[in-house]
């Protein structure tokens, strides 16, 4: 028996010696460092009274030891639960009562108001910081740098991480070892990556693409990662030399089109750039080839899937679209009402069944019944075509999810916050096409009679109740919003309306 997951990635683990990550600030952890230092947290996390199955809730900045964190729950049969360091502590209220973690892990500066909150779930509260710093690396730090690993099937969950709807309220999708280790396999062989690759990491650790797709990725394949704390477009510019991938969301990209120094000479040694977690537009794949050399892979997944589809690694990259679906995951374009499969060529829902996809929402037996069909695909909320090279197009969504920044964004959970305010009547949120952002998150405001709120009283109001990344660009007025016979809100009306408010 064998603890699933880390057993995949120990199966391909190079010379201990080998580098794993390298921070911006100079730090090096090699593969031997990791072995050690990830058994020190396993025990440190037995010690915290963490068993096998217990959830454990971490909203730190990223670090080497949040990434060891992640995987000293693996090995001690925990199941990591990232949030985004954005989340205020109204919404850490809704993930400690949902989740009921055993334990909660945050930032030092954070600990009083966060252990606070703990408490009254039940959890207990430890401490990391951005350096490593904190009590759970002090008391790990005294520990055995072995760890006889706990036994996990692949059917066991190894993660939860939260995604929202257009309900309201997130639903938090459970990952297995299986969903995770079979998707990372696929992706180092379908992208050809090996021990002699060094990724630039610049992505945030607590989603899909930076955990299960860049640092599972390097971590199945043995490889290396210039692991960086932010984004920040001209330094990795100046990385590049060193590289041989690089991952980002479309954000990335057009930022670094912006630097100067960005041309073929600059790219020269990376043989792979690979965008996902929002639509890439046709004019920066165009762009970045015209600069670089180099055709953008562009892939497609979601929180509850892992990686679905993914442009060629040999053969053409096409523009606009996500490519076909990788080995071992049946996608079909289906009738969103009654599921009935449809010809090539036409729009309908994109479902998907595969190793890769989850085993449910937690705790929502209804929820979970709902999103599959009964042969088991996988109903994604997204509509889409397969053309007649079978090449995957994303058209839209099914559901009135935003992604800004490679970000999910429910419109539901700001409308309710702003119709909350003195002075609004109601609102509609929706995503409008943005260059930087893919999408930008704009508000659409009808004010109660005789009332004068601003629009900057209104982002003013919810700065402390949601996180700034949903923060509206644009608060636009109107005396009535447009609705259908039923009284429901016509958004794509909206859409269509301010579909030109950040490109024109």
């Amino acid at each position: 028996m064998s603890n699933h997951l880390f057993d995949a990635f120990r199966s391909r683990m190079p010379a201990p010696d080998r580098l794993l990550m390298e921070t911006d600030d100079g730090r090096s952890l090699t593969y031997g460092d990791m072995l050690a230092r990830s058994a020190q947290l396993a025990h440190a996390l037995l010690q915290l009274d963490v068993e096998p199955g217990d959830r454990v809730a971490v909203q730190v900045e990223k670090s080497p030891e949040a990434v060891l964190l992640y995987l000293a729950c693996l090995r001690a049969g925990a199941v990591f639960l990232p949030l985004n360091t954005a989340y205020t502590l109204a919404e850490l209220e809704y993930f400690f009562g949902d989740a009921a973690p055993r334990l909660v892990v945050c930032d030092p500066a954070r600990a009083a108001d966060i252990g606070a909150l703990a408490e009254k779930s039940g959890a207990v509260t430890v401490t990391l910081g951005r350096n490593g710093e904190g009590s759970l690396t002090d008391q790990a730090s005294r520990l055995p740098a072995d760890f006889h690993d706990v036994v996990r099937a692949k059917d066991d969950l190894a993660a939860i991480l939260y995604t929202s709807g257009t309900t309201g309220r997130s639903k938090g999708a459970m990952l297995s070892h299986e969903n995770l280790a079979s998707n990372a396999r696929v992706l180092v062989d379908h992208w050809h990556f090996t021990a002699d690759d060094v990724l630039i990491h610049a992505l945030p650790i607590f989603h899909t693409h930076g955990l299960f797709v860049a640092t599972n990725v390097v971590l199945m394949a043995g490889a290396s990662m210039l692991f960086e704390q932010k984004f920040d477009p001209a330094r990795i510019i100046s990385l590049l030399p060193r590289a041989t991938a690089l991952m980002g969301v479309p954000t990335f990209y057009v930022r670094l089109l912006q630097q100067d120094g960005l041309d073929r000479e600059a790219a020269r040694t990376i043989r792979l750039f690979i965008s996902g977690s929002a639509p890439l537009l046709a004019e920066t794949h165009k762009a970045w080839r015209a600069r670089t050399g180099h055709a953008i892979l562009e892939r497609y997944g979601m929180t509850e899937t892992n990686m679905n589809t993914s442009n060629p690694y040999d053969g053409e990259r096409r523009a606009g679209t996500v490519g076909f679906p990788l080995p071992g995951v049946a996608l079909r374009i289906a009738d969103p009402d009654t599921g009935r499969p449809l010809a090539q060529g036409e729009v309908g829902m994109i479902e998907v069944r595969g190793p890769n996809v989850f085993g449910g929402y937690w705790r929502m037996p209804e929820k979970t019944k709902a999103e599959f069909r009964a042969d088991g695909f996988f109903i994604t909320g997204d509509l889409g075509i397969v053309d007649a090279d079978g090449y995957v197009h994303i058209v839209g969504r099914g559901k009135d999810l935003i992604i800004s920044g490679g970000y999910n964004i429910y419109p539901k959970e700001l409308e309710s916050e702003i119709d909350a305010l003195d002075g609004v009547s109601e609102s509609a949120v929706i995503g409008v096409a943005h260059p930087d952002f893919g999408e930008g998150v704009t508000a659409v405001v009808v004010r109660s009679p005789a009332s004068n709120i601003t629009g900057a009283e209104i982002l003013g109001a919810i700065a402390e109740r949601v996180a700034k990344y949903k923060h509206p660009k644009r608060v636009i007025f109107v005396d009535e919003l447009p609705r259908n016979t039923m009284g429901k809100v016509q958004k794509n009306l909206l859409r269509d309306t301010y579909k030109g408010l950040y490109t024109s």
